[in-house]
């Protein structure tokens, strides 16, 4: 039961994308944007101030609720703009000679988006924060993983049972879920802490090879 309401809540991201509002593109609006993206990550959706993300913005809150119409509408917009440059990320990488199969492209692309979010701890904040109806834009990086298990699996590479909706979704979650709590992690199990330096490379290896082991198959 709990699986098939993981995997209507997936499909209803990559449904909802179609109704993702375009991303203004003028100076104003990119500068409103910039300074949300800061605010949320910050203080949250419920304590982000309106007032600050204008102000830091400079222009006045009419404009700002003209362009967004709302705190939320805001929000959505730099939850696209964040995951548009995820999507570019994962899209730019560059592959092996050749074409490798579904099953190292799937390495490669966890590796790119793990070193992305790493790089963007702000997204990671953000993504902490998002409800049902707010993770839409990022069915695109989603269902790139979805494909190359999908892939796998057509060439029996990858396990039959496995969905691969679902099986995306977890990969996101282990990463962000690792980044969101690092400092917990590093103090609270000696064993990671006492290597803290490298403990962010130890935990991507560890995390990628995780989702590849478990999805390959026998």
């Amino acid at each position: 039961m709990a699986g098939c309401r993981a995997l209507d809540f997936i499909n209803h991201l990559v449904d909802e994308i179609q109704n993702v509002p375009p991303k203004l593109s003028n100076d104003r609006a990119l500068r409103i944007v910039a300074a949300a993206r800061n605010e949320f990550a910050k203080r949250g959706l419920a304590g982000a101030r309106v007032e600050h993300i204008a102000r830091r913005a400079g222009v006045n809150k009419q404009l700002l609720f003209y362009y967004y119409h709302s705190k939320r509408g805001l929000f959505q917009a730099v939850l696209t703009q964040a995951a548009g440059e995820l999507e570019a990320a994962l899209a730019a990488l560059a592959l092996p000679a050749g074409r490798p199969p579904p099953i190292e492209r799937l390495r490669l692309a966890l590796d790119a988006q793990f070193d992305f979010l790493a790089g963007h701890p702000e997204l990671v904040a953000l993504l902490a924060q998002t409800g049902r109806g707010d993770l839409a834009p990022f069915a695109p990086a989603i269902k790139r993983l979805v494909v190359l298990l999908a892939e796998g699996q057509g060439l029996g590479q990858v396990r039959d049972d496995l969905d691969p909706y679902l099986t995306a979704a977890q990969a996101l979650v282990l990463m962000v879920g690792y980044l969101g709590m690092e400092s917990v992690i590093a103090a609270s199990a000696r064993p990671l802490g006492a290597d803290e330096p490298a403990l962010r490379e130890r935990w991507r290896q560890a995390a990628v090879e995780l989702v590849v082991a478990g999805v390959a198959a026998p």
